[in-house]
């Protein structure tokens, strides 16, 4: 039978694979269009939140009851704090920062105008020797950048140096002090007054700081901005600890000093057993000029083509160049940091 020119079995099979489409739609996207899928959404991130509210819940009132954990969890935390601000202090080395640590009063301006000075007496009297040009500004910046840098480290090598001396009896001072039953203010004032420079006016800041409403934490942290040693930053972070969680001071301190002292005799160790390296490198350092200034002596004229030739000058420069960097390389193998 046909119907438009159409059998009216392939109408029926078309229609049928219609209604079966349809179907599979509507089974598919009904609960979209309903709001049933979005109401099965809220209930089960609903039933979740909840079981996993009640899981952490449960958890907390755990470690809660646990002392413990708790103690462990202020250790943490004390350890933190004490670390963060290390990491903050490393990107801000200002120059007033480095002046602070050097032990000098002068200001930032004074400290660059003496700097500019120093270089322009290097740069005249490179021209007064009869260099050229362009060695007279490689002199003005070498002695306006790196000679006031330079000595600045140098002053403060040395004052952490000196501090390090007696930072350990200054702490066995605070040790004898706690176990007389003196408050640990009295055990610092005691160091103030007692301990030459630097430990001794170091400590005095800490105690000046706390009339005015500075604690002791905060006091230690400034020593650790003017003093950035590792054992400032022990002594910081033992009173931090000690403030938080509670403990027999003195003992720490004790553990403290012995702690200091061990890495005194370590650090002294290292150098008695890398001397041997370090008078090679300075054999080997000085050993081309030695030899320059014997053939300077012994045949004048036979150096001449090195300071008056261009390809001379040249080969100078490299030569300098190299031997910089294979005293820097020799200074970084036999230098060793605990």
């Amino acid at each position: 039978m046909e119907f438009f020119g159409v059998e009216l079995s392939q109408i029926a099979f078309l229609f049928m694979v219609a209604v079966a489409v349809g179907g599979l739609l509507l089974s598919v996207l009904y609960p979209y269009f309903s709001g049933s899928a979005s109401t099965s959404k809220r209930v089960k991130s609903v039933t979740e939140s909840r079981s996993a509210s009640a899981k952490i819940g449960f958890r907390q009132r755990l470690l809660a009851d646990d002392p413990k954990d708790a103690r462990r969890k202020q250790l943490v935390d004390s350890l933190n704090q004490s670390e963060s601000p290390d990491k903050a202090r490393k990107k801000r080395l200002t120059l007033r920062l480095m002046l602070q640590q050097a032990g000098l009063q002068t200001t930032p301006r004074a400290c660059w105008l003496i700097s500019l000075a120093i270089g322009a007496a290097v740069a005249n009297g490179v021209l007064i020797v009869g260099l050229p040009l362009y060695a007279a500004a490689a002199a003005a910046v070498v002695g306006s950048l790196g000679l006031p840098r330079w000595f600045l480290k140098f002053l403060r090598k040395r004052r952490q140096n000196i501090f390090l001396t007696d930072f350990a009896d200054a702490i066995d001072v605070m040790v004898r002090g706690l176990k007389a039953g003196l408050p640990i203010t009295d055990a610092m004032k005691i160091i103030s007054t007692e301990t030459g420079p630097p430990v001794g006016p170091e400590f005095m800041e800490i105690v000046e700081g706390q009339r005015i409403g500075i604690t002791i934490d905060q006091g230690l942290f400034r020593m650790f901005e003017r003093m950035p040693l590792p054992e400032v930053n022990f002594l910081g972070i033992v009173m931090a600890i000690q403030s938080k969680t509670g403990g027999n001071l003195s003992e720490a301190l004790g553990n403290l000093s012995r702690v200091l002292r061990d890495r005194k005799k370590m650090k002294q160790k290292i150098k008695a057993v890398s001397q041997e390296a370090k008078a090679s490198a300075a054999i080997i350092g000085s050993l081309p000029f030695c030899i320059m200034a014997v053939m300077t002596v012994v045949n004048p004229e036979y150096l001449n083509p090195l300071w008056f030739t261009r390809l001379g000058n040249i080969l100078v420069a490299a030569s300098a160049a190299w031997m910089t960097i294979g005293v820097l390389i020799m200074r970084k193998m036999i230098n060793f940091e605990i």
